[in-house]
């Protein structure tokens, strides 16, 4: 099991557990996060489930072509915004905090 620190948008700091090969996106959801809306259930087309990954402690894997396009649609891209989708708690490991971004 993965914990990663989930912040919302109105600040609450949630604790987030799952399995190493659970993606971001459904380790939030299942928590019963409900503002991470991940409208295309994690086929990485929709962008709604973007995130800035804020902290920890290693190197993820860089956004594929299809993720950076999607990020690009966003008014709150930051050089920190991942897809909740396109990440692995197995990516994150303990340790790193993960903020919702702004609803587009």
């Amino acid at each position: 099991m993965v914990t990663i620190e989930v912040i919302t948008r109105d600040g609450n700091h949630t604790e987030v557990e799952a399995a190493a090969d659970v993606s971001v996106m459904e380790a939030i959801r299942d928590t019963g996060i409900g503002e991470l809306l991940a409208m295309c259930g994690g086929c990485c087309s929709c962008a709604t489930c973007h995130v800035y990954v804020e902290a920890g402690g290693g190197d993820l894997p860089p956004p594929g072509p299809d993720e950076d396009d999607l990020l690009d649609s966003s008014a709150y891209r930051t050089d920190r915004s991942r897809l909740a989708c396109q990440l692995t708690m197995r990516d994150m490991g303990t340790g790193y905090r993960i903020r919702i971004a702004p609803e587009d």
